[in-house]
């Protein structure tokens, strides 16, 4: 649930605002429930690239339109990132099913 707030607060909300409002709700519950804070915090970035990728707000969608040539509209490149989120979502999920993805290389620095 936390995970699907945060894709919500994504689509509208800037990176750094979210990562403010939610921290200070998330932590004590990720203490209480001793889920590991790396694991959680690579989700938790993921998700808010994913979010950067949604409509109506996506952030790169508007840097993406302003690159890309004049008869290109904006729903074509609302349209073209379908692809993009669903390969982040599917890796967001393989990391939320298997930790290890994430948490292998910090575990050889030890």
């Amino acid at each position: 649930m936390m995970m699907f707030i945060i894709l919500l607060l994504g689509m509208v909300m800037d990176d750094w605002a979210i990562i403010m409002l939610c921290t200070p709700l998330y932590i004590p519950i990720i203490n209480e429930l001793g889920i590991d804070k790396l694991w959680f915090g690579v989700l938790f970035i993921v998700n808010i690239q994913i979010a950067y990728l949604t409509p109506p707000f996506g952030f790169v969608l508007f840097w993406l339109k302003s690159v890309l040539p004049s008869d290109v509209s904006m729903g074509d490149v609302y349209k073209s990132v379908g692809p993009f989120i669903l390969l982040q979502l599917l890796g967001l999920t393989l990391v939320f099913i298997f930790p290890q993805i994430a948490l292998w290389l910090p575990s050889m620095l030890n």
